[in-house]
């Protein structure tokens, strides 16, 4: 991360592990973005681990992102064009060989995220892509093949310590398998980091939405243990970001106003065909429409909606 806060449902859900499809085809199905983000999660640590580990994890929230949110045939199909023009015909998304599945596929993963316990690691990013690579394993169980698997593993234990404070002893999030409490407690303070990184970037208040709702959505998959293995990191991290920029932080201009919200099909118009960067576009508004659905808090939804083009 550079300084100032700028970061570098059902059946029908499987498909077949493909990317030869055109940039207008938008008649794949729905599962093929879990597919392809598998493969660049477990295909990272052999390329960039960080910045391709984004992408793998942007397509799984693009594809949970557009699920759940019930968004319109003509947004997914931008949504999926995006893809074919930029990441799915890379060597980052090739298909992996078939192979037996890994009955302990979840539980590795798990693990791996498990023994960074208490250190906060590039900004949560051990917590954030674990939680995708399970959630994606639990969607298509069949994709989850031993090569994926070690691959996915050795991408959770590349993250390094970073600002690995001791946390505020008043930093006390709820258990994240209270996802009402938990949900309103990061998007309080990510709506608190809004209004502290203004023209500083907003990479920390983005990735306190990613890096709380992955522990969230752990807890609410029925993984506690290894969401709550992280609530020292996450409390080391609010403790960071409740600290506003430091002294020689890079200046990042603020984003203008606008009424456009990644729901609506022209928001993704008007981005350009070579906007995706390595993927916050897609990864921060799955963090925060998940969480606002689970807050269930007409007036917090409405205070963040008046900020929300800040991180969008």
């Amino acid at each position: 991360m550079a300084a100032g806060g700028a970061f570098l449902s059902g059946p029908e859900i499987f498909s077949q592990d493909s990317t030869s499809v055109t940039a207008e085809d938008s008649s794949v199905p729905e599962g093929r973005l879990i597919s392809l983000g598998l493969n660049a999660l477990a295909r990272a640590p052999e390329m960039n681990y960080f910045a391709d580990g984004h992408r793998g994890a942007a397509m799984i929230s693009a594809h949970l992102l557009c699920v759940d949110n019930k968004l319109a045939p003509e947004t997914v199909k931008r949504i999926q064009q995006l893809f074919n023009l930029n990441w799915a015909p890379s060597k980052l998304c090739q298909a992996f060989p078939e192979g037996d599945r890994d009955p302990k596929a979840v539980e590795k993963v798990g693990l791996a995220l498990a023994d960074g316990s208490g250190v906060l690691r590039q900004v949560g990013h051990d917590a954030i892509f674990a939680m995708h690579a399970i959630k994606g394993f639990r969607l298509m169980p069949e994709l989850a093949t031993t090569e994926r698997v070690a691959g996915i593993c050795n991408l959770i234990r590349s993250f390094k310590p970073w600002r690995d404070i001791a946390p505020d002893p008043d930093v006390q999030p709820p258990p994240f398998s209270d996802e009402v409490a938990a949900s309103r407690f990061i998007l309080r303070e990510a709506s608190e980091a809004i209004d502290r990184f203004s023209g500083f970037g907003q990479g920390f208040a983005g990735h306190m939405l990613t890096f709380g709702q992955s522990l969230v959505e752990l807890a609410a998959m029925g993984d506690t243990e290894w969401s709550e293995s992280c609530r020292v990191a996450f409390r080391k991290y609010v403790t960071v970001t409740r600290k506003g920029p430091a002294a020689g932080d890079r200046k990042i201009a603020d984003h203008r106003p606008s009424k456009l919200r990644p729901l609506k099909t022209q928001y993704w118009k008007q981005r350009g065909d070579r906007t995706l960067g390595i993927g916050h576009v897609f990864k921060y508004p799955y963090g925060y429409y998940d969480l606002l659905r689970r807050a269930n808090d007409d007036q917090l939804a409405a205070e963040l909606d008046a900020k929300a083009y800040q991180i969008f």
